[in-house]
């Protein structure tokens, strides 16, 4: 299908909504719902405003000869405002403030990893998947002790604290000090000043391929699996407009395209 086509049937559906509405109006005129309004002030204004930390490599960082902000999760909701017929206009911040912006307004969507939990789907809409990832626990090279969930009770971890990732330290007895993302964790790591940081493997892999650091490594993987979605404010209106898109790119082979790209495999379902 074709980017027009999609736009064609987006309309159609919205359309069809709109008349719903309308139907049980005593005055016979379409009412609009606040969720209506937000894909129709997005598409009016032809930007689709997107929260992203800027600092978590391979996803969302700054190309180091360019200084353009770049990643997997950045082309993927390029490709994803595409669909929609309107441009991305990205907004960075750490991502312990990432959905307090979303809930304020600042933003549309977070692209930025978002792992799919029943936490984050009561409090947001979530799309469809589109990244399938692997958790890992990272020690210092030397560490030969922590080898299992087990061992990591009562060890120090470095954590996002409003990551997934921070739950599942916390959950398997770690004492958590909060960071504002890995690369801050690596670092405590290496100095010593913690025993381990918990995250997803495809990140952690790329740390390593691209600064060919051995003072750290995977020192196992946890049996939790993570899907990773786009966050919109609850009953936006913009969800199925938004997976709409995700199940086109799948289709026509564009997350698969986007994923080898930054990772020589299809990671993306």
């Amino acid at each position: 299908m074709k980017r027009a086509t999609f736009l064609i049937g987006l309309a159609t559906a919205l359309t069809t909504g709109l008349a719903a509405c309308s139907g049980g109006s005593p005055s016979g005129e379409s009412t609009t719902t606040a969720g209506e309004d937000v894909l129709a002030q997005i598409q009016e204004s032809g930007v689709l405003k997107v929260g992203t930390e800027g600092t978590y490599s391979p996803f969302t960082f700054h190309d180091p000869q360019t200084n353009d902000l770049t990643g997997y999760d950045v082309e993927v909701v390029t490709a994803v405002a595409e669909q929609l017929g309107v441009e991305p206009e990205f907004s960075e911040t750490q991502f312990d403030a990432i959905f307090a912006g979303l809930e304020a307004g600042r933003y549309d969507v977070i692209a930025n990893q978002v792992t799919i939990n029943e936490e984050r789907q009561s409090r947001y809409d979530l799309s469809d998947p589109y990244t399938v990832s692997t958790g890992v626990v990272v020690t210092r090279t030397d560490d030969t002790e922590i080898t299992s969930i087990e061992d990591v009770e009562g060890r120090t971890a470095a954590q996002s604290a409003t990551s997934n990732w921070h739950t599942l330290a916390t959950d398997a007895g770690a004492q958590v000090e909060t960071v504002e993302g890995l690369t801050q964790s690596l670092a405590l790591l290496k100095q010593g000043r913690i025993d381990l940081t918990f995250n997803d493997n495809l990140a952690v892999l790329d740390y390593l391929k691209t600064t060919g650091d051995t003072d750290v490594k995977i020192a196992f993987e946890v049996d939790e699996g993570g899907e990773q979605a786009l966050a919109m404010r609850k009953d936006s209106g913009l969800l199925d407009a938004i997976n709409g898109a995700l199940e086109e790119l799948r289709a026509n082979g564009t997350l698969t395209e986007i994923s080898e790209k930054w990772f020589g495999q299809d990671v993306s379902q």
